[in-house]
């Protein structure tokens, strides 16, 4: 299995050092050559098996020779063995024909744990195996931050920097990122917004001397091994409701695309999705781009659900890439114009995107007003960020296909939106209930490349 960029000129990798190079070096993403299909029989086959097995079945083609059976079965098991519930991603029913899929079990309470905790294991592994030692630099609007130094803590062949937007993420959030004790992680709180935070990283990883002297690597939804681990729960979610022989619909809240991207891949190998379903926050750029074809990022606006604050996607590449019939170049043409502030998706490209997704934005006031629904209607206390999802697919809803809302993080971990919602306050669970407790260790930086790399270098010794 080989790997290729969105942009067409970087050259192609196997999955071991796509994984590990995150980022190609023409800018790109990287993509599979092709995309492994599974038949309808070998999908039947997925009922009732461990969530472990499925997630071999459906990642193993694209591993290729990276690891054994043997080897990759094992970091599989180890992914997933601190999460709370054996189910790994329950699914639970909200009303007739609407169901939650809950990806929030994992160690920091979100759906980055089902990837992350992969990537972690497998750079373990791989680093291990060959004696090198990387450095790896991400970008948060809050929960990839926490669910990288989670799964990064402590491992000796590793140092994690992560950049997160200052004040403009949760308390939860902000504590999980920096109240870790190993020296190896590192929370640097930047005077900016997210998508300041996802340019400098990007910047890092272009500045090929600054990249090759300190061993970058990536961990961000830019890192294809993060998509992958996301598409696994789509087959579980939807064999449960009788895929293959019936089809499903998904929304997500999504504001770097890589979420929803996984059920596009999932769709490819041969599940029968109907429709994928972008929720979007008040940043709602990829709800104005899919409507109107129009991609301007337009400053990006707090909210209560900051996970999404967000106007540069950087996964929405990815999806450029497919609906531009994989050509690299046009694509590469798209991200010039975005560096003028604006680019328009041809009319081919966009009836490519209307084929497979559509879209909805939710304000703040709406989004507490199904907070405060969900709790009252189903008995169920959602995250702002679900609550978006779950208030979007009821608009989108059709009689006979259920649509399942992926629910993205835990309640607690956005216990004032909720709150001011309901008037209830979510409790942290138990391994975590000391957390505003704990001492914290955060380094404030400007929004400065030269500052950024120069601290990095400094703190790994180049």
């Amino acid at each position: 299995m080989r790997y290729i960029s969105t942009r067409g000129q970087a050259p192609a990798l196997n999955f071991e050092e796509a994984m590990l190079t995150g980022l190609a070096r023409d800018g790109g993403l990287y993509l599979p050559e092709t995309i492994s299909h599974l038949s309808a029989a070998e999908i039947v086959e997925f009922e009732g098996l461990p969530y472990e097995e499925v997630a071999f079945r459906v990642m193993r083609p694209f591993v290729g020779d990276t690891f054994t059976d043997e080897e990759f079965r094992g970091i599989i098991a180890r992914t997933y063995e601190g999460f709370a519930v054996s189910a790994r991603a329950p699914l639970k029913q909200l009303a007739p024909g609407h169901f939650l899929l809950e990806l929030f079990h994992g160690p920091t309470l979100a759906f980055k744990d089902f990837a992350m905790q992969l990537i972690g294991q497998m750079f373990e592994f791989s680093l291990k195996r060959s004696g090198k030692r990387v450095c790896i630099v991400g970008a948060t609007s809050g929960d990839t931050g926490s669910a990288a130094i989670e799964a990064f803590r402590g491992l000796e062949a590793v140092d994690v920097f992560i950049l997160y937007p200052h004040g403009r993420v949760s308390e939860v959030q902000r504590r999980q990122m920096s109240t870790p004790e190993e020296a190896n992680v590192h929370a640097l709180a930047v005077d900016g917004h997210f998508d300041d935070c996802q340019a400098l990283v990007k910047d890092m990883f272009n500045d090929f001397e600054f990249r090759d002297a300190v061993s970058l690597a990536g961990v961000n939804s830019i890192n294809w091994a993060r998509v992958l681990a996301q598409v696994v729960y789509y087959f579980t979610s939807a064999v449960s409701l009788g895929a293959p022989h019936r089809k499903v619909s998904f929304t997500v809240p999504t504001g770097n695309f890589g979420d929803i991207f996984a059920g596009y891949i999932a769709r490819t190998m041969g599940l029968p999705i109907e429709r994928l379903v972008v929720a979007t926050n008040q940043n709602d750029i990829l709800h104005r781009c899919l409507s109107s074809g129009e991609y301007r990022p337009d400053g990006v606006i707090p909210s209560i659900s900051p996970s999404m604050d967000i106007q540069v996607s950087s996964n929405f590449e990815r999806a450029l890439f497919e609906a531009y019939g994989r050509d690299g170049k046009a694509v590469a043409q798209l991200m010039d114009e975005l560096k003028a502030g604006v680019f328009t998706v041809s009319q081919g490209a966009r009836e490519a995107l209307s084929e497979v997704y559509d879209s909805a934005r939710v304000d703040e006031d709406e989004t507490r007003g199904e907070i405060a629904r969900q709790m009252r209607d189903a008995a169920e206390l959602l995250c702002p960020h679900t609550a978006i999802g779950t208030k979007v697919a009821d608009t989108q809803r059709v009689p006979g296909t259920p649509m399942i809302t992926l629910a993205t993080a835990h309640p607690a971990k956005f216990p004032d939106a909720v709150e001011e919602a309901t008037g209830l306050r979510p409790p942290l669970p138990p391994h975590m209930a000391d957390l505003y407790e704990r001492s914290e260790r955060i380094t404030r930086v400007g929004n400065d490349l030269a500052e950024i790399e120069n601290l990095i270098k400094k703190r790994t010794g180049n």
